[in-house]
């Protein structure tokens, strides 16, 4: 993984600016990767609570739609805007990253984590107390581009921990959505059940604010080139490379120019690559699929099967198990398969994808699984065994998928990453409003049939890829010959 975090500037810039004023080799209280160990960790638990807030705030809303846009609109019902209510969110999040990361590396994390928290608050408060359909899905919308977690996150460990240290602390904060994916439908069909939908909301601003208190008290910025930036300015020193406050427009006006290029070039490298192209419109569709049984199951265990909001939330919870066993095999198995595949020589990064193309073939099983559990009204321990498989399959084929686009893209690996994130949420927002209409047209059998086949035609893409792959980078200027 490349040592800058998201987004970074250009290596020579980046080489300048650490020749102009560095950190004491001897020992430096401000460099964060000589900060306590317990501190980094208390850091990453941090982060780890705001991954676990937005999940929770995120997913909490997907078995309860259905009946919001019902209490929202007088009780009529509206599957279209059930389904953009949940995913509408994604948008946000396709937009989020290109903005915050370079934002980050021009005014740093700590400005930006820290803005970014405070409008996510201010946008789930005002979401709670929306009195239309239309405001609500507005402000879903605001909070999922508030979201700076998933692009920070990252960044901000790579800021503290050295590259072979950060295996943990990575591990421990992709663990904490997948626990707010667990509870939160749970929590919240409990709490609307009893208490109104508006007070889920209520619970998740609130959560969000008591990690927004720890941001502002207890976070200090890790950045290393604005944490010397500042040092400049302290010490007055007059440097290109440093500007100060009282500098003419001349910094303000490269600090903008690199922000655009900044914006950029995660388009520039996605479209500049036919690998990465592929495995973003390969794993897009099949990420959207986790929607696509978001929006659905909440319908079919309510209608079909008569369950209660409170016990229909708490089924959800078998999707994250599923993902956890998919976390698990991807870390037992992963990097064993790399060597293996590698033997005495150098690794290729088309080594990372054997699961992957499990996870591509299983996938269409699950789907059918899934869709025709519910079109034959079979029982429900099979129709959460489906849901379970499908958290497992899409699992087996993203974590590799990611760990390819890092080998493969070297030190455009951080611009590719935010690449395939934004076409993820893209994919995530819109397909899975056909959902609604496959199933009304064609029963849930058919219409998750078609799904199927839709995802198996894209299976042998990482199989391509695992074939052809090396010889197919060479053609590109950022995965030539890594």
């Amino acid at each position: 993984m490349e040592e800058q975090p998201l987004l970074a500037g250009e290596p020579d810039d980046i080489i300048k600016h650490h020749q102009a004023l560095h950190f004491n080799p001897n020992g430096d209280a401000k460099n964060p990767r000589e900060w306590p160990l317990a501190y980094k960790y208390a850091v990453v638990l941090l982060l780890a609570s705001m991954a676990f807030t937005v999940t929770f705030t995120c997913i909490s809303v997907v078995p309860l739609a259905g009946g919001i846009v019902q209490d929202l609109d007088n009780g009529s019902s509206n599957p279209q805007a059930s389904a953009l209510l949940v995913t509408i969110w994604e948008l946000g999040e396709a937009a989020g990253p290109l903005l915050i990361a370079p934002l980050s590396e021009v005014l740093g994390r700590y400005p930006v984590m820290n803005g970014c928290n405070i409008m996510f608050i201010l946008t789930t408060i005002l979401a709670s107390i929306s009195q239309s359909t239309k405001a609500l899905i507005a402000m879903r919308a605001l909070t999922g581009l508030a979201v700076a977690s998933n692009v920070l996150n990252p960044a901000i460990i790579g800021d503290m921990f050295e590259s072979d240290h950060r295996g943990s602390a990575m591990s421990l904060v992709m663990l904490a959505p997948l626990i707010g994916g667990a509870v939160g439908p749970a929590i919240s069909g409990t709490i609307s059940q009893t208490m109104g939908w508006r007070w889920v909301l209520y619970l998740a601003a609130g959560l969000a604010t008591s990690c927004e208190i720890l941001f502002l008290t207890c976070f200090h910025e890790t950045y290393s080139i604005s944490i010397l930036r500042q040092r400049a300015q302290k010490l007055h020193l007059n440097s290109d490379e440093f500007p100060s406050a009282a500098k003419d427009e001349q910094g303000a006006h490269k600090n903008v120019k690199k922000l655009w290029h900044s914006i950029t070039r995660p388009l520039a490298v996605l479209f500049g690559s036919g690998v990465l192209l592929s495995l973003s419109f390969f794993g897009s569709i099949n990420f959207s699929y986790f929607y696509v049984m978001s929006i659905t199951l909440a319908n079919i265990l309510k209608d079909i099967y008569g369950f209660s909001p409170a016990l229909t939330g708490s089924l959800f919870v078998f999707f994250s198990v599923g993902s956890f066993i998919g976390v698990l095999i991807c870390n037992v198995f992963l990097d064993k398969i790399y060597v293996k595949l590698r033997g005495d020589q150098k690794g290729k990064p088309e080594h990372r994808l054997p699961l992957a193309v499990i996870g591509a073939f299983a996938l269409p099983l699950s789907l059918m699984m899934y869709g025709w559990t519910a079109h034959l009204h079979l029982p429900v321990p099979l129709l959460l065994a489906s849901v379970s498989l499908l958290g497992l399959t899409l699992l087996l084929i993203m974590i590799p998928l990611s760990a390819y686009v890092v080998d493969a893209f070297g030190l455009f690996s951080a611009s590719a990453m935010t690449g395939v994130i934004v076409t993820r949420c893209l994919m995530g927002t819109f397909l899975p409003l056909a959902a609604s209409p496959l199933a009304q047209r064609f029963g849930y059998g058919w219409g998750f049939t078609f799904l199927a086949m839709a995802s198996l035609a894209l299976a042998p893409i990482p199989v391509f890829i695992l074939r052809y792959g090396y010889a197919w980078r060479q053609r590109g200027k950022f995965t030539r010959d890594v």
